[in-house]
């Protein structure tokens, strides 16, 4: 039997001897309180509370595609700033600053980072941590830059071969490109 009303945060929803809390609630002295605006559900099968919130925030989980900005590159790793997940449109709610670990930008050997991503770069990554701070991987076919502009003339860069090349001034550099780079519309 499952039960249903509208909660709003530290409402009292449960008492642990009777239901364990589970998404949208928070257990403090023995009592289950809801952490979010939502509707209780109490299954009485699993005996879990749980708080279903009817539009949850947009928050990022490993695994999760993210498109980002490169913000600045260092030795050992590049950060960005994440500014949408792949498919949904609302803003995201969260920590939106992230790194790429040297080790995490290509499948092949990479001891500088500036070979393979550059500041400005629109890349498309996977959240691989949350923990202590929001980490990123571009090692995969489907990852990597998808969008770049040239650092002499700021001409939007094309794909040759394995790297960029700028039609404007004929400038040539390295990146880490994902499959589609060029095709992305976002």
């Amino acid at each position: 039997m499952m039960s249903s009303e509208l909660v709003f945060p530290g409402d009292e929803v449960a008492i642990e001897e009777e239901y364990m809390g589970g998404e949208g609630t928070f257990s403090e002295d023995g009592t289950v309180y809801a952490s979010q605006v939502g509707v209780l559900e109490l299954d009485d099968e699993e005996c879990i509370a749980r708080v279903v919130s009817p539009n949850p925030p947009n928050v990022l989980k490993e695994g999760d595609i993210v498109y980002a900005v490169v913000a600045d590159i260092r030795n050992t790793m590049a950060t960005a700033d994440v500014i949408a997940k792949d498919g949904v449109d609302r803003t995201l709610g969260g920590e939106t600053y992230a790194t790429i670990h040297v080790s995490k930008i290509s499948p092949k050997y990479t001891d500088d980072v500036s070979k393979e991503l550059r500041k400005g770069d629109m890349i498309r990554a996977r959240v691989t941590g949350i923990k202590p701070s929001l980490q990123l991987t571009t090692k995969d076919d489907h990852l990597g830059c998808i969008r770049a502009l040239c650092s002499k003339c700021k001409t939007e860069m094309v794909r040759k071969g394995t790297g960029l090349y700028c039609p404007e001034c004929r400038y040539s550099m390295p990146r880490k490109l994902a499959d589609d780079y060029g095709d992305v519309k976002l």
